[in-house]
């Protein structure tokens, strides 16, 4: 039984390493592309985004090389967000507050407001930002010229992740490592297949023509999900239309959570359109448990009782490495926390830990909310 363990965390292991380390070379910052001056449609959906919307427009503005019209779209705020858009647009011309109307049924309001920000804009090329995500001034530019040099209808960016509690460097440094180690990026690139379709909700940049095309957010993929991050791209895909992503490290940066809390219901409001959907959690749980905490754990185990055959402690090692390696990688390559990377296999309990609480509340009726909605 102990082989079989031991073999099976060097393969679960083994196998999104090699993908990690492949897919490294092709996940690559967007470049400016020569041509004429850029136009640029920001479209910010805002809900009680009081805390820092002032940063976000000041990031926003001091893009270079942009023909930009930023429009904000309070979404039933309480918190003093449109005041404080509608001061700055007094001084920004270029910035504009409009209101959300109010939320139809079967509409996630994130959603509803990205689709009636779409129908506000001027230019032909768009791009949804969430109000915690702060550009650098190149920002747009190059995620535009991205847009043209990748072919895609619909491209993503993967902002710098900041982090602030414990529970927020355990945890939100797998998004980037997950992408890496699980998603196939030569095959999403040759493919159309919606499943291979992925994307980072904090930031997407498509055109008004391919947006309207697809229905964009009012699609049925779409209109009522939690996670536009795996759902938009999946619609362009349904729909005939090519998806990309990028690193974004260097040009934008983000602080989704501020607490555990924060942390725990942000992950599990997501889960049942990801990880915790009620047959993927099983396949996850194999995956995750079996390369990344099941290793630890024989290495635990041999450290506590030697076993009678010398080489399976170096097996297990190996495993360890393989399953090391790519945090470590990612913690350099997207500045993580070296928190994070030490307490790797907690992370990853944790991660799973949250997409089974998600999938009891969901068996129980009692969905998860976000903002004030449920």
């Amino acid at each position: 039984m102990i082989d079989w363990l031991i073999g099976a965390a060097v393969l679960l292991a083994g196998f999104p390493a090699l993908l990690y380390f492949a897919n490294a070379k092709l996940f690559r910052p967007p470049q400016i592309q020569g041509g004429e001056t850029t136009s640029i449609s920001l479209l910010i959906p805002a809900r009680n985004e009081a805390r820092g919307i002032r940063s976000a427009l000041e990031a926003a503005i001091a893009n270079q090389g942009v023909d930009l019209e930023v429009i904000v779209l309070d979404d039933h705020s309480t918190d003093g967000t449109a005041e404080i858009v509608k001061d700055f647009a007094t001084a920004h011309p270029n910035v504009r507050l409009e209101t959300a109307p109010s939320l139809p049924d079967g509409w996630n309001g994130k959603q509803h407001a990205c689709w009636v920000l779409a129908g506000l804009a001027k230019h032909e090329t768009i791009s949804f930002l969430d109000a915690d995500v702060r550009l650098a001034p190149t920002a747009l530019l190059r995620m535009h010229g991205f847009l043209q040099s990748s072919g895609a209808a619909l491209v993503s960016g993967f902002p710098h992740q900041e982090m602030g509690t414990f529970l927020e460097r355990l945890i939100v440094p797998l998004i980037d490592w997950l992408l890496l180690c699980y998603l196939p990026l030569a095959r999403m690139r040759k493919s159309l297949q919606p499943g291979l379709g992925a994307g980072c909700g904090q930031w997407f940049t498509t055109t008004k023509t391919a947006y309207f095309k697809v229905g964009g957010h009012s699609h049925p993929l779409v209109r009522a999900s939690k996670h536009d991050g795996i759902k938009l791209p999946r619609a362009y895909r349904v729909e005939g239309l090519s998806t990309d992503l990028c690193d974004a490290t260097e040009e934008a940066t983000c602080r989704m959570y501020r607490s555990a809390g924060q942390v725990v219901n942000g992950f599990a409001k997501n889960a049942g359109e990801g990880l915790g959907q009620p047959i993927a959690i099983w396949i996850w749980t194999l995956l995750l448990a079996g390369g990344h905490i099941l290793p630890f754990a024989l290495m635990i185990s041999f450290a506590i009782e030697s076993p009678d055959d010398y080489f399976r402690p170096y097996i297990v090692a190996f495993a360890v490495v393989l399953s090391w390696l790519p945090r470590f990688h990612a913690l350099v390559r997207f500045r993580q926390s070296v928190v994070g990377a030490m307490f790797h296999p907690l992370g990853v309990a944790m991660l799973l830990g949250i997409q089974w609480y998600a999938l009891v509340r969901s068996v129980l009726g009692m969905p998860i909310g976000w903002k004030g909605r449920g």
